[in-house]
C-alpha cells in the first residue's frame, strides 16, 4: 500500500489521486472509458469515491501510460491475468523498439537528405503523372474526382447528395492553376486564394444541399518545390529510396482518437466512425498549406480513403515501388482496393519527379 494512502474508509477523487500519483482529469477520463471506475459515485453530487485496493490498478495503468501505451490497449491488459498481462506488456514493448528502430532508420535517412549539399546543376525537374478515377465495387454512383495536369495534381471526395459535383467544382476550381504564372515567393498565397474561389464553387454546386460537401487534397508543382493544400481524408503518399512517408494528416474523428490515444491504428480500421470527418472544405475550416522540397526519382501518390481504408501502407509502398510507370501503379492500386471488396470509390494520381527539358503526360 502507498504510505500516503489512509486505510479502511473510501478515498475521495483527490486523496486517490495524490496516493495514485494521477491527475483528478486522467482518474475522470479512465472512469468515461471504463478503464478505472471509482467504487461508489454518490448519487447526490455525482462526487467519485475509490476503494484503496484500486491504487494497484491505478500504479499499474500510470505506469503503462509511462510506457506510451495507448488507453485502448491498457484497458485489455489490465482485463487478464498476471502471468497473461506480462505477456501481452512484453509484445508491446517488442513491437515499440521494433517501431523505434524504424523510426531511427527514418530519421537518420532524413538527416542525411537535410544535410546534403544542394545541386549545382541546371537541371530541370518536370513531373510526369496519370490520375484515375474508379467507382469501386460497392458504391452506385462515383464522387470522387481525380486529376493530374503539368502542375497541378488533386484529389476530391464528395459527400452527401451532390458529392460528385462539389468534388468536381472543387477540384475544377483549382485547375486554374495548371497554366498559370508561379512566383516561387508567392505559390502558397496563389494555392489559398484559388481554395476560396473552390469553396465558392462547391456551395455553388451544393445548390443548397446542406449534407452536401468535399474533402480536397492537392498538390502545386513550381519547377523544384510542391505546396500542397489538405484538408479531410484524402492522402499524399511520398515514395524516396524505396521508403514510403505519409505526408498528411487524416482530419477524422478517428486519426483524433488515435493522437489521444484512445485508438490504436489497428482498431482504426474496423471503428464504426472511420469516416466521420472533422474537416472538409468550408469557408470556417482552413486547409492544411505547406511547401515540401522535390528531388528526382521521387514518386508522389495521392488517393482518396477507398484505397487507404482497404489497402495497407505496406502494400502502397510494394506497388509504388515495383511498378514501372505512373499509369501502371494506379491501375495496380486502384486493382487492390477492388480486390479489397471496393467498398468506396477508389481514385489514385501518381506523380513520377523526374530530370529532364519540360513536363510530359505519360
Amino acid at each position: 500500500m502507498h504510505k500516503d494512502a489512509p486505510t479502511g474508509r473510501p478515498l475521495t477523487i483527490g486523496a486517490f489521486a495524490k496516493a495514485s500519483r494521477l491527475s483528478p482529469k486522467a482518474l475522470r477520463l479512465y472512469d468515461e472509458l471504463d478503464l478505472l471506475r471509482p467504487s461508489r459515485v454518490d448519487p447526490d453530487t455525482g462526487y467519485r469515491y475509490y476503494a484503496v485496493e484500486q491504487l494497484e490498478r491505478a500504479r499499474l495503468v500510470a505506469w503503462l501510460r509511462r510506457l506510451g501505451m495507448p488507453l485502448a490497449r491498457i484497458r485489455e491488459v489490465c482485463a487478464l491475468r498476471p502471468a497473461e498481462a506480462a505477456g501481452a506488456i512484453g509484445a508491446y514493448w517488442e513491437r515499440v523498439e521494433t517501431e523505434t528502430a524504424a523510426r531511427r532508420d527514418l530519421a537518420e535517412f532524413l538527416v542525411a537528405q537535410l544535410l546534403m549539399t544542394p545541386r549545382k546543376d541546371t537541371t530541370m525537374l518536370e513531373l510526369r503523372y496519370f490520375a484515375h478515377s474508379d467507382r469501386g465495387r460497392v458504391r452506385p454512383t462515383n464522387q470522387d474526382t481525380a486529376y493530374a495536369g503539368t502542375r497541378l495534381l488533386a484529389v476530391a471526395d464528395g459527400f452527401g447528395s451532390a458529392g460528385a459535383p462539389a468534388s468536381n467544382a472543387a477540384v475544377e476550381a483549382l485547375r486554374t492553376l495548371d497554366t498559370a504564372e508561379l512566383p516561387a515567393g508567392d505559390v502558397l498565397n496563389m494555392l489559398e486564394e484559388a481554395v476560396r474561389g473552390a469553396t465558392e464553387a462547391v456551395r455553388d454546386a451544393a445548390d443548397g444541399a446542406d449534407d452536401a460537401g468535399t474533402t480536397l487534397t492537392a498538390l502545386l508543382w513550381t519547377g523544384s518545390r510542391l505546396a500542397l493544400v489538405h484538408i479531410g481524408d484524402c492522402r499524399v503518399y511520398l515514395l524516396r529510396d524505396g521508403a514510403l512517408f505519409r505526408v498528411t494528416e487524416d482530419h477524422t474523428v478517428v486519426q483524433s482518437l488515435i493522437d489521444e490515444g484512445r485508438l490504436t491504428p489497428e482498431e482504426a480500421t474496423t471503428h464504426p466512425q472511420r469516416s466521420l470527418l472533422l474537416k472538409s472544405l468550408s469557408p470556417t475550416t482552413p486547409p492544411d498549406l505547406r511547401l515540401r522540397d522535390a528531388e528526382p526519382g521521387d514518386r508522389y501518390l495521392l488517393c482518396s480513403d477507398g484505397l487507404s481504408t482497404v489497402v495497407p501502407d505496406a502494400r502502397i509502398r510494394h506497388f509504388l515501388a515495383t511498378a514501372q510507370s505512373p499509369d501502371a501503379a494506379v491501375h495496380a492500386l486502384i486493382d487492390a482496393a477492388n480486390e479489397a471488396g471496393g467498398p468506396d470509390n477508389v481514385s489514385c494520381v501518381v506523380a513520377d519527379v523526374v530530370e529532364g527539358a519540360g513536363s510530359s503526360r505519360v
